[in-house]
Formats: structure tokens, sequence, C-alpha cells
């Protein structure tokens, strides 16, 4: 008997473990004891195993620059140290030329294959400034992808413009956007919702708009950010209702766990949250992330960005197959003082090899672009 069956016998999730391995994935029920469990060892063997079946030792990256086009925002989420209030004297607003000379800089020196856009909830902002923005993305760097706006800045633009999401979609797809991140989910409980950010959009609405999305061919990745107010329920129920999207349309590409870094946010100064979740916890966030989505959605993310370098190299073992993204230009991580948030990508080929893995470098709808 290996040691592997033998720890499977003798743990008392042993059997959801088990099912996994016969590709019976979770139920609510089950997710909670896992997510209970201290065996983090054992969890993280079994998605490392379900991994590498379908992997082998190859991770990917997307060679990749964030625009974090504006901070201003009137959505006051408590865990954001990046938003600012209208007016404020370090509110800004990137113009089309900033925009179109930051990606020309990023694509010179670096090579980029995608640019992640994101920003602040900006009332300002008309639905022509995206599409303007997107049209002149497609026709000066078409080789770049453009992976944008989460589903709650669709739904201000929906709200500014007084549309409904579907158009603003429909839209801004023909302008030229291919994929959503899965930003603005955080835990996709209301009572959650309720406290970390009362002003953002309900879980409902969440995936209502990644529902309209994937419906109209706009691929999108999924997010949970985690360690803060929610309970092992709340963390499950979150797990739950994307298997439940995914089953419908198909439509998510990967999915991302990240852990609330509460430096410098109104959670911390408030004292609801003092510290980040930490590594362990990561760990067990990703390879249960792995057994909940293993056969549904193909790509589990690393989530480097707030754990660091490291710990990614470690989750790549316990159920991650995809590193995420370089990082160049990122403001929002960086606002928290957590940690340097720029990374090329010899950095992430370096970092990969070191652990005896291949590299294979990546664009926004996970198609090879290059094997390092």
């Amino acid at each position: 008997m290996s040691q592997v069956t033998k720890e499977l016998y003798s743990s008392e999730i042993g059997n959801i473990l088990e099912n996994s391995l016969n590709g019976i994935r979770p139920g609510l029920d089950d997710c909670m004891r896992l997510l209970e469990s201290n065996d983090v060892h054992l969890i993280g063997l079994v998605a490392g195993h379900l991994t590498r079946k379908k992997f082998g030792k190859k991770v990917s990256f997307v060679n990749n620059m964030i625009l974090n086009y504006t901070n201003v925002c009137i959505t006051d989420c408590k865990f954001c140290a990046f938003y600012r209030q209208p007016g404020h004297e370090e509110s800004y607003t990137v113009s089309l030329e900033e925009i179109e000379s930051r990606i020309k800089t990023a694509s010179e020196m670096f090579g980029i294959t995608q640019v992640l856009i994101q920003g602040g909830h900006n009332p300002k902002l008309r639905i022509e400034y995206y599409e303007d923005a997107f049209k002149m993305m497609r026709e000066k760097f078409p080789k770049i992808g453009i992976h944008g706006l989460s589903a709650s800045e669709i739904d201000m633009i929906s709200r500014v413009e007084k549309i409904n999401t579907k158009e603003v979609l429909s839209r801004l797809k023909k302008a030229g956007l291919q994929s959503v991140p899965g930003a603005g989910a955080e835990i996709l409980v209301d009572s959650v919702k309720n406290i970390i950010s009362p002003k953002k959009i309900s879980s409902e609405q969440w995936l209502k708009i990644m529902e309209e999305a994937h419906t109209m061919g706009l691929p999108a990745s999924a997010t949970m950010m985690y360690g803060h107010v929610e309970s092992v329920r709340d963390i499950a129920e979150h797990f739950i209702k994307i298997a439940k999207l995914q089953e419908k349309t198909g439509g998510f590409m990967a999915f991302i766990p990240w852990s609330f870094e509460p430096n410098n946010t109104l959670m911390q100064k408030e004292e609801t949250v003092k510290y980040s979740a930490g590594g362990s916890q990561l760990l067990k966030m990703i390879a249960i992330s792995r057994i909940m989505y293993d056969g549904l959605i193909p790509h589990i993310q690393s989530s480097w960005l707030t754990n660091g370098v490291g710990m990614a190299q470690i989750a790549l073992q316990y159920g991650a197959d995809d590193f995420g993204g370089t990082l160049l230009g990122e403001e929002v991580v960086s606002c928290t003082g957590s940690r340097s948030t720029e990374l090329t990508s010899n950095k992430i080929i370096h970092a990969v090899k070191q652990i005896g893995y291949q590299v294979e470098e990546r664009d926004n709808f996970y198609n090879t672009v290059q094997m390092h």
C-alpha cells in the first residue's frame, strides 16, 4: 500500500479525497470539511496529483502589463487602499494618449502579449472612454490581448449610461474587449459583501454579468478574496456558486484565490482584520480550488501577487498550473505596501525552472505563445 493510500485511509477527509481521485467533485458539506481540515499536506498531495495528471510538470504564465486607468471610485470598499474619492488631490484618470504610450513602452521593452485593464468606479467616465481605448489598442497593438473590466466596472458603466449590462458588454466586445477578469467577486455571499463592500454589486449581479459575458463569447477568470470576515460556509458557497455557473456556460478559463492584504485599508484601521491569512491558508485554498474545479475550470492560478514568488512556487505543487502574469505598472496591491509588485518574465521563468517545471508563455485565452 502506498504512503498516500495509507494517509487517505487514516484521514478524516480521506473519503472526500479518494472520491476526488475518482472524478467525484465535493459538494457543499464536503467542501466545508476540507476547509476545516488541518491536513493541508494531504489535500495538497491529491490536488498536485490531479494537476500533474492534466498538465504534467508544465506551468504557464502571461506576459502582461496592468493598466489601472483611474483610481477615482465612489464604491468605498473597506478592503481597498487604492481608491480616491472624486476631487481628491491624488485622484487620476489616464488619458488615451497616455494609455497608448504606456502600452507602446511595455511592448517595446518587455514584449507583452496582454493588457489587464482595471480601475475604480468613476462616475465621470462614459462608455466612449473605454470604446475609444479598446479600438485604439486593437488597431495599434493587434497582437496584444485585451483582458479587462471586472463585473462591477461593467455595472458602473451601465448605471452611468442608463443602459443594461448586456448592452455594455456587447458594445465593449465590438470595440475590442476579448476576455473579462474575475475581480469584484470577493466572496459571493451578500452578508459578507454588506460588511466589506456595501456599495458594490451583489453576488447575484456579479454572476449575472459573468453569465452574460460567457454567453456572448467573452471568456473570463473567476476570483475569490479570502482572509477577512468570511466563514467556512461562505467560502464553500462561493466555490459552489461558481461551479454551478461554469456547469451552465463553461466560460471560466481560470480560478484565482487570493489573500486579502489589510495594510493601509479601512478594515485594518477599524481592526476588523489585523493580519493577512498567511502561507498555509494559501496552499490550502489553492489545493481545494483544484479539487473543487477538477474537470470543470481548467486553470488554477498560483496567486503570487499577495503571497510572493516563493509561496507561488510551492502553490504549483499544491494544485496550481498557472503562475499568472508578469506585472508592470500595477498600483492596487502596491498601495498596501505589502511587497514590490513588479515582476518580469525572466523572473517568472527562473522561478518555475528552479523547481524543475517547464515554462509555457501563453496568451489571454491560454493558447501557447512559446515554450521557454
